[in-house]
């Protein structure tokens, strides 16, 4: 089982957090694993995002032109990146900020109102990101939730340890808009 996904934004949401999260979560499974980030030397508000591949087998490259998972949390990314979803793939997008829905109806696409959610019920939006992740994780299967939250506590820095039953519930709570 080989899954490719890209994970894309500007930078300041997240988006390579999200990704070496994921990637770290596989690798405690025993997974073969890449993670690939391209950033702009803007930081905050360039573009940025990650490529992630998981594998049971050797990984041959980290470049990927077609994804069976998109995640967009802007448009331009939803933009760019919905026409190189794999026939039958999925796409989460980022619905309280991305105000054009995808438009092909030959894969799954998920809207998650993450900024709303993490603003309104978490009242922290630098967690907009977990509640994205939560809801991929949900959607495709491709680690255990226990692995995900053990690796957040092993690679969010202890200075941010109290964050972790934020970030835990902002998953929870991404898991539970995929039906």
């Amino acid at each position: 089982m080989l899954v490719e996904m890209i994970f894309s934004g500007f930078g300041g949401q997240g988006v390579l957090s999200m990704g070496k999260l994921l990637a770290y979560a596989a690798m405690k499974e025993g997974k073969e694993v890449s993670w690939m980030p391209s950033y702009g030397p803007e930081m905050r508000g360039g573009t940025a995002n990650c490529i992630v591949n998981i594998s049971d087998e050797p990984i041959s490259s980290p470049v990927v032109t077609a994804y069976d998972v998109v995640v967009a949390l802007n448009l331009p990314s939803l933009r760019k990146f919905e026409p190189r979803v794999k026939k039958g793939g999925i796409l989460i997008w980022e619905s309280s900020t991305i105000k054009q829905p995808p438009t092909r109806d030959d894969i799954k696409t998920y809207a998650v109102p993450a900024v709303d959610m993490a603003s309104n019920d978490l009242k922290n939006v630098k967690v907009m990101n977990m509640l994205i992740l939560g809801a991929l994780v949900k959607a495709m299967a491709v680690v255990k939730t226990d692995s995900l939250l053990l690796a957040l506590k092993e690679t969010l820095p202890p200075r941010h340890h109290n964050l972790i039953p934020l970030n835990q519930q902002a998953i929870e709570l991404g898991m539970a808009q995929v039906k």
